[in-house]
């Protein structure tokens, strides 16, 4: 009952007749994804800036949180977290109005810089080669601050005698982060890491949606921005269901594979 209308996408669903007097169409809307024309791009940009948000995001957090804990003046701490946490509370509206005034080929700062080192201007909104890496990295500038805070969280917990003892035994601050700080944290890394890959197949509508033009659509196109098109101005709701349906199980089979990887591996898993 709680899943009643992942039906919709077995029907070629009528509002007028409701999901259970739509006739059953079976997997007819999964195959026409899949026999589709974009479905290698879809698919291939989905994933292919999930991997690099993987990459480039889910280590930065854990690097930034080790450096503030190396901080000693509890001042620079303060003020170094708070500049870092306040990107997270600006508005992904807020945030692609800024890179799109910066990254302006006429009036923005960066080609203002490059142009006064010789270089061309560069149309960033509208290069399909610079589409994951503006999303990429606009997104750990604006969540790293925030994510780092379970892993500040963490290493607050290790206990100071490890420390200490390294130290005795004449460790240096690089050493003591390779055999200390980071063991301590590593269930932690782990279980962030699985919830993390169980959604290599979500990338945010609302950044990509926004960020996303005529120009940039081969690099931009992803599944959310997909099923935006089908279900919302298409209004084919069966279709854009199948689509929503295939996405949502991919996740839960990746959630799945790597947990029993990560629990064969060491003793920290979810389930």
């Amino acid at each position: 009952m709680p899943m009643y209308g992942v039906q919709i996408a077995f029907r070629d669903f009528n509002p007028i007749d409701g999901v259970t007097r739509s006739p059953f169409v079976g997997l007819k809307h999964f195959l026409r994804f899949f026999n589709s024309y974009q479905f290698v791009r879809v698919i291939t940009n989905t994933v292919g800036i999930s991997l690099y948000q993987l990459a480039i995001g889910f280590p930065a957090p854990i690097i930034l949180a080790i450096l503030l804990s190396e901080l000693r003046s509890n001042k620079w701490r303060k003020t170094m977290q708070m500049l870092t946490y306040a990107p997270h509370f600006l508005s992904v509206v807020v945030l692609v109005g800024m890179m799109t005034t910066m990254l302006s080929p006429r009036t923005g700062i960066v080609n203002f810089a490059l142009r006064a080192v010789g270089f061309d201007n560069v149309f960033f909104m509208a290069e399909p080669a610079w589409f994951k890496t503006l999303y990429v990295f606009s997104g750990v500038w604006q969540n790293c601050g925030w994510s780092s805070i379970i892993y500040i969280a963490a290493i607050a917990g290790i206990d100071p005698n490890l420390f200490e003892a390294a130290i005795v035994d004449g460790a240096s601050t690089f050493k003591r982060i390779i055999h200390v700080t980071i063991p301590s944290i590593m269930p932690t890394i782990i279980i962030l890491l699985i919830l993390q890959c169980g959604q290599i197949m979500s990338v945010g509508f609302e950044k990509v949606f926004l960020m996303q033009n005529n120009i940039n659509m081969p690099a931009s196109d992803v599944i959310s921005t997909y099923v935006y098109r089908a279900g919302m101005i298409n209004a084919q709701i069966s279709f854009a269901s199948a689509v929503g349906l295939f996405n949502s199980v991919i996740n839960c089979a990746l959630l799945v594979i790597v947990n029993q990887i990560a629990k064969k591996k060491g003793e920290t898993s979810l389930f």
